[in-house]
């Protein structure tokens, strides 16, 4: 495992503001299909799209039946899970909230992998970097604690169930071994599908899109931010590590913010903004290298 390269580092850009997106087009598609349908939406073409890429490009390779039950946690864990909770919340958190929320996601990984068995241990500097985050996060609640908008701290509550849902994926996908990345993220999708399906139908019952703008948010939003760009995630992860991995969500605040307030309306408080300061400032200390480069400076100063 080695620090991200510079390509590595566009290609976490790319990705973050991409998925930052996401929660735009989840405030389109609540319009029309329930947070559960969202979700087997997003996971189902996401799986096409990953079988058309396998299909084209990957390597003629069997899935050992013993990884199957992996495969389908994982897929539960990273894709099935997380993409419900998210519009769940978005009922009633503004896009640009939830995506602040996502930003949690590296620290929830620094937590769990220091927990985890073999995973990464946490240094002083992530340390400060989770307190430093779990603070953005109490400044995000605190307008719904003065308000009393209980709604809205349950929606809170649950998007910050997605973060460490994605925590415990990217530790547990270390279960997951010899097989093509696009290949296991195409078999856990369809696995989260296939487990997602029975459930939406029974509770939203089947998803009926009827305008283009749905049709288009969905396919976008399964097709190239789940399918496309999850596994484009997976392929740097074992090279990068999960906790490097994760840093897309220093990203996403910005797409997210940006298209819920320009296009959607939302509003977005100057508390909101300290709260994503603070994450954000913790994603910097969980990094280290900006840290450790302004320390070396002083040091030489003083020297």
């Amino acid at each position: 495992m080695s620090q991200p390269s510079f390509r590595d580092w566009g290609y976490i850009i790319i990705l973050g503001l991409g998925w930052g997106g996401a929660f735009f087009l989840n405030a389109i598609l609540l319009r029309e299909i329930g947070p559960l349908s969202i979700s087997l939406v997003r996971v189902g073409f996401g799986a096409l799209a990953c079988w058309a890429v396998v299909a084209l490009f990957g390597p003629r390779q069997m899935i050992p039946l013993a990884q199957i039950l992996p495969l389908t946690i994982f897929g539960l864990l990273h894709f099935g899970i997380p993409l419900a909770l998210y519009p769940l919340a978005q009922t009633s958190l503004a896009s640009g909230v939830t995506g602040i929320v996502n930003a949690m996601t590296p620290i929830m990984v620094v937590i769990v992998s220091h927990f985890w068995p073999g995973g990464e241990r946490a240094t002083w500097l992530r340390s400060f970097g989770v307190i430093a985050g779990f603070a953005g996060i109490v400044l995000l609640a605190l307008p719904e604690f003065s308000a009393g908008e209980d709604s809205e701290l349950w929606a809170m509550l649950i998007a910050l169930g997605a973060p460490l849902s994605y925590a415990l994926a990217m530790n547990y996908v270390r279960v997951i071994t010899g097989l093509d990345r696009t290949l296991m993220t195409a078999a856990a999708m369809t696995a989260a599908s296939l487990i997602l399906a029975p459930l939406v139908i029974s509770v939203e019952g089947v998803p009926h899109l009827t305008s283009p703008a749905g049709w288009a948010a969905a396919l976008f939003i399964g097709i190239v931010l789940t399918g496309l760009s999850f596994a484009l995630m997976f392929s740097m992860l074992p090279r990068i590590g999960p906790t490097n991995a994760s840093t897309v969500t220093f990203v996403a605040p910005v797409s997210a913010v940006g298209l819920g307030a320009l296009v959607l309306g939302e509003q977005i408080l100057p508390l909101h903004l300290v709260g994503m300061g603070c994450i954000m400032l913790g994603l910097l200390l969980i990094d280290g290298r900006l840290p450790r480069q302004l320390l070396a400076k002083l040091n030489q100063k003083v020297e």
